[in-house]
């Protein structure tokens, strides 16, 4: 198993207590269907702060990256619901980014992901990438973990949208994006803290200065789903 498509979009944003049973619902019942009834889109998947705080991680599968400058989701993007352009306000510190898969092996809806939003150094792309692939290879089958994805943010050539609008145009992105998946959140932690801590980023090819945040999953679903 692997990520279902050759991109995806990844999103990290705060949710506000007084606004999480409102979000939740909307997004289960009324955004997961409406994203996963464009064509392209082949899975999203929603987690919370394994912490317990406000942060959310949402991803979807998607077929390949001209879906994301596709005219049926530039029609959704551009008119948003009303249910969504209540809610969209409470989306805040929104990082959203288009991404190509550079890398895939293994699952991807255990019970938590770690997220690592990262850039290569310079001149250092290929090295990091290569010692990502092959990390991939051998994480997919650790004890208590299932899967490690490599994605990198490519802008679509589009317009700003509705949506972004609603949010104030002020969504940032995450240049390259790790996911690490797995079904033990304690072997999880000791990857964070070892394989993939800074400093053994740093030595494979990665800048200083990530960011890293653990999710609990919370609802995925296919578009067979929805029918």
């Amino acid at each position: 198993m692997a990520l279902l498509g050759r991109a995806a979009l990844a999103m990290w944003w705060d949710m506000a207590p007084e606004a999480r049973a409102d979000f939740e619902h909307w997004h289960a019942h009324e955004h997961f269907p409406e994203r996963l009834g464009i064509p392209g889109f082949r899975r999203a998947s929603r987690w919370t702060g394994a912490d317990g705080g406000e942060g959310v991680f949402v991803m979807y599968e998607l077929e390949d990256h001209a879906v994301l400058g596709s005219p049926a989701y530039l029609a959704r993007l551009n008119a948003p619901t009303p249910w969504s352009q209540r809610l969209m306000p409470h989306h805040r510190n929104m990082v959203r980014s288009q991404c190509r898969v550079l890398e895939s092996r293994g699952g991807t809806t255990a019970r938590q992901a770690l997220t690592i939003r990262l850039s290569p150094a310079a001149g250092r792309a290929d090295e990091l990438r290569a010692a990502l692939r092959s990390l991939g290879e051998e994480t997919a089958m650790q004890p208590g973990l299932a899967g490690l994805h490599l994605l990198r943010h490519e802008a679509p050539p589009i317009a700003p949208t509705e949506e972004q609008r609603i949010r104030g145009l002020s969504d940032r992105v995450a240049d390259w994006v790790l996911v690490a998946c797995g079904f033990d959140a304690a072997q999880l932690q000791v990857l964070s803290r070892s394989t993939l801590d800074d400093a053994a980023l740093v030595a494979m090819g990665a800048q200083p200065g990530m960011w890293r945040g653990t999710y609990a999953l919370a609802y995925a679903a296919v578009p067979g789903d929805m029918a």
